[in-house]
């Protein structure tokens, strides 16, 4: 494990797993930008990276060869005389003659290209000489780690990790990189000598997320309002044009990703069913809407949940990436205002409930470890009538129903007579609706606790702070 990477002990794992093994490797990694894909890739592999190519955003196929063959001018001298190759075959067989002038060897050679997607522009033919290249040589060879790496996680998802042609069932591992947990927020700022308070971490994830090179942004001795005033409001702010920037470089212009953001940003906590988003956009479904969903899924901007009204099971959506929500309900909006001022409004209040959930449904594990029910098998959902609404049910194979109430409050939260019949009111809607015969607990998700008094005392089984959000896994 590197000590230059913060977390990413999973990923360091299957990293090492591809060094050790007795075979050449293609390992796939995808993720969104600047999620520190590029990062982990060459601080991991270091010097053991053989040849290094990253594609052009927006190059043509002839500008793309270019730059591959300046790059492997770079590492030999053996091709600074030949012509530069007419296609991506030709290029291909450059590379194949510069790795057999590299004695095999137990120790692994590393080739990583990145941006992959990028290169393999309409018509270029890149991917079917990848495809030669690994098939035709990478194969015969048992001391190769072939990493291709890509921030549009459709591309990497249907050409490269599901391909059914030339590389079917070729790729050997699969890193798809998320964003850090909390958790790794903390050991991160720790990292870069940030002290700061989990009530200010939270604060600071709920508005970027867990996005590495956002949170290389963040300063030491500055509060939350004041970092995210400077990140996202302040004139030329970093983070001003990064969500434009964002679906510019992942998805088609014509396409409904951005359309889709927009319309789940309305106000509806329970989130969308799929005829709804529809139905806001006030277009039929269709080949391209469907796409465009699916995009979002995969690349981590929109989560995908089951609920139950009553006893009827629908599937629902909801924004799932932090920064996007907020832009679009604050950044966009609120364009030229200072956030010291917003953070005030009732708009910012309601919303970091809303945050707050998502965050906690995020870190679902973290939440079932506090409650000592990890080892036990469970399934998450959210519920709702017309007269009560749960925002995370955790439903356990021991015979336990977990009603898990999340609430975002700047100090302990305090439970009345008026609160404590809201939540049996919920208890006894769950159990009429869903005629279960198991036991119905509910538990409190609080960033400071619940005050203990006769009421929560009456009803509360558990009450979780943000901190065991914080906890390892």
């Amino acid at each position: 494990m590197s000590k230059t990477i913060v977390g990413r002990a999973y990923e360091q794992q299957v990293l090492t797993d591809s060094l050790t093994s007795h075979r050449s490797e293609l390992v796939a990694i995808y993720g969104r930008r600047r999620i520190g894909k590029t990062y982990l890739i060459r601080e991991f592999f270091g010097n053991k990276i053989t040849f290094s190519f990253t594609g052009l955003s927006t190059g043509k196929r002839a500008d793309q060869i270019k730059n591959f063959i300046l790059k492997l001018n770079e590492v030999t001298n053996e091709f600074k005389n030949e012509k530069h190759p007419a296609d991506w075959l030709e290029a291909f067989s450059y590379l194949k003659a510069f790795l057999k002038g590299i004695k095999e060897s137990k120790k692994k050679k590393v080739i990583f290209i990145d941006e992959f997607p990028w290169v393999d522009s309409h018509k270029s033919g890149f991917l079917n000489a990848f495809e030669n290249f690994w098939n035709d040589y990478c194969t015969t060879r048992s001391d190769l780690v072939v990493v291709v790496c890509g921030s549009a996680a459709s591309y990497m998802v249907k050409k490269i990790i599901r391909n059914s042609k030339g590389l079917s069932k070729r790729i050997t591992q699969t890193i798809k990189l998320k964003p850090f947990n909390l958790h790794e927020t903390q050991r991160f700022f720790k990292y870069k000598k940030i002290l700061m308070e989990e009530y200010d971490i939270l604060k600071i994830y709920m508005v970027i997320g867990g996005i590495a090179e956002y949170l290389e942004h963040v300063k030491a001795g500055e509060s939350a309002v004041i970092t995210i005033d400077r990140l996202c409001f302040q004139q030329d702010a970093y983070l001003e044009n990064e969500y434009d920037e964002v679906f510019k470089s992942l998805f088609d212009e014509n396409s409904y990703h951005q359309k889709i953001m927009n319309a789940l940003v309305n106000n509806k906590k329970e989130g969308f069913t799929r005829d709804e988003i529809l139905k806001e956009l006030k277009i039929s479904s269709g080949g391209r809407f469907s796409d465009s969903l699916e995009e979002l899924m995969q690349s981590g901007f929109v989560l995908k949940y089951e609920a139950y009204k009553d006893d009827i099971k629908s599937t629902l959506y909801r924004i799932y990436d932090e920064f996007c929500l907020f832009h679009i309900k604050f950044m966009k909006p609120f364009k030229g205002s200072k956030w010291t001022q917003i953070f005030q409004k009732q708009e910012y209040k309601s919303w970091c409930g809303y945050a707050f959930e998502t965050i906690c449904l995020k870190h679902d594990k973290e939440v079932k470890k506090a409650l000592k029910c990890d080892q036990i098998e469970s399934k998450n959902y959210s519920w709702h009538n017309p007269k009560a609404q749960v925002d995370l049910v955790i439903d356990r194979d021991d015979d336990v129903v977990n009603l898990c109430e999340i609430k975002f409050y700047n100090d302990e939260f305090l439970l009345d007579a008026t609160y404590l019949q809201r939540l049996r009111n919920k208890e006894n809607q769950f159990k009429a609706s869903t005629k279960t015969k198991k036991g119905i607990y509910t538990v409190m998700i609080t960033t400071w606790g619940v005050k203990s008094n006769q009421y929560s005392q009456a009803i509360v089984t558990n009450s979780l702070t943000m901190k065991c959000l914080f906890e390892p896994m």
